[in-house]
């Protein structure tokens, strides 16, 4: 089953104000003790949106009004840190689809392209841009056109930017590195069926 093709994120957003926000703090290493990602979207950000008794602090994502986002802005350096893989894989289970930010850890990029979860690159005037709309009216709906480079918002848009290679890996299907090696098994099969020292 090909992968699929990814030119375009559309939804609700929300948006989480900071710089060097890292994986910890996307996920706290204590939840981490799990067999599979599944579940870890509840504990994202956790030990900024809950007290210790679990009750909720004041928090862009406590708030009913942006419950069902599922483009996330952020500042600089997001998801630096250490390299784990539960962080963008809380980030998506928890809904998220697509994520807007100054920058990016290399991994954490890496990582997100690989769950065709796309991270562009806007400026930080043009981010405030966003999040005034969304303030404004949570029911905005945000479009990151990965095809065409750009954010559409409320009769608005913004350019944006993503490294060459992760965008036509997510444009063209190919975002998936194990996916791909799976589609190809067939003519893996077939290869070897012609290969005398595997034909035995």
């Amino acid at each position: 089953m090909a992968l699929a093709k990814i030119s375009q994120v559309a939804g609700r957003g929300v948006f989480v104000p900071g710089n060097d926000i890292d994986t910890d703090r996307i996920i706290p290493a204590r939840f981490m003790k799990c067999v599979s990602f599944d579940g870890l979207g509840e504990f994202v950000f956790f030990d900024v949106r809950k007290n210790e008794d679990g009750s909720p602090k004041q928090h862009p994502l406590n708030e009913p009004r942006f419950q069902g986002a599922t483009v996330l802005l952020s500042g600089a350096n997001f998801g630096c840190g250490s390299s784990r893989e539960h962080a963008p894989q809380a980030i998506q289970k928890y809904g998220f689809r697509a994520i807007i930010a100054e920058g990016y850890a290399e991994i954490f990029f890496g990582n997100s392209t690989t769950l065709g979860m796309p991270c562009v690159v806007a400026t930080r005037e043009d981010i405030a841009k966003v999040a005034a709309a969304i303030e404004a009216d949570p029911q905005t709906e945000i479009v990151v056109d990965i095809a065409a480079l750009e954010v559409r918002f409320g009769g608005q848009k913004i350019k944006i930017t993503m490294r060459e290679s992760a965008r036509d890996a997510l444009v063209n299907g190919r975002w998936d590195a194990i996916g791909e090696l799976l589609e190809g098994v067939p003519q893996v099969q077939q290869l070897a069926k012609k290969l005398p020292y595997l034909a035995a």
